[in-house]
């Protein structure tokens, strides 16, 4: 049985077709390589787009926060307007003689500090109160550290029977338990005043 071979017309003609799948693939490939580009381009796009979002929104929340720690400076200082006219008041009432309201008393010795909102003192006797716009129980420790340091910062006080105070706009309960349980006295907003909410038979821890 005897087999046709192939001219050098169908050899060329195979040569064509092959030659135009090529060139068929080959467009093929570069259609599939643009896409993908396109696409790595759109994913560069939205992952810059999300940083910067990401950016935008971290800005936004120390911007609040930073708002929120003014308000709350803020606040503390209400507290503090507001107690000091009525320490005589509130401290009389337990029996404390008040002589003197001082603001804001800073001291610095050496590389210890010691910051007191108001110190309340007569000739034997002083009450050192940390205002607070929102009393944690936290604030309550921190301010056990300062008056078990206040004597030796401040020895011009030495002598002194001194007390503690904590007054805050808002106070939860068990916070206020607490600072009670310290030997504290806790100050708070009665209506429109200011009111010193430990027990009547409440005795106050001595430094």
């Amino acid at each position: 049985m005897s087999t046709t071979q192939p001219t050098y017309d169908d050899i060329l003609r195979l040569f064509k077709d092959n030659a135009e799948r090529f060139k068929e693939t080959d467009e093929r490939f570069k259609e599939t390589d643009e896409k993908f580009k396109k696409r790595d381009i759109e994913f560069e796009e939205s992952k810059r787009m999300m940083r910067e979002s990401s950016m935008a929104t971290d800005r936004k929340i120390k911007e609040v926060s930073a708002s929120i720690g003014r308000l709350g400076n803020r606040l503390g200082d209400f507290i503090e307007d507001a107690v000091r006219p009525a320490a005589v008041r509130l401290f009389q009432g337990r029996g404390i003689v008040v002589h003197e309201v001082q603001q804001n008393v800073t001291v610095q010795r050496g590389e210890e500090g010691l910051e007191i909102d108001l110190m309340v003192v007569n000739d034997s006797e002083a009450v050192a109160v940390e205002c607070k716009s929102n009393l944690k129980i936290d604030d309550v420790n921190e301010h056990l550290d300062r008056l078990a340091k206040l004597k030796r910062l401040l020895p011009r006080y030495a002598g002194f029977k001194v007390m503690g105070a904590v007054a805050a706009m808002v106070i939860p309960d068990n916070v206020a338990s607490y600072a009670a349980s310290k030997g504290l006295f806790v100050i708070g907003q009665s209506g429109e005043d200011m009111a010193i909410r430990n027990d009547e038979d409440f005795t106050p821890a001595v430094w």
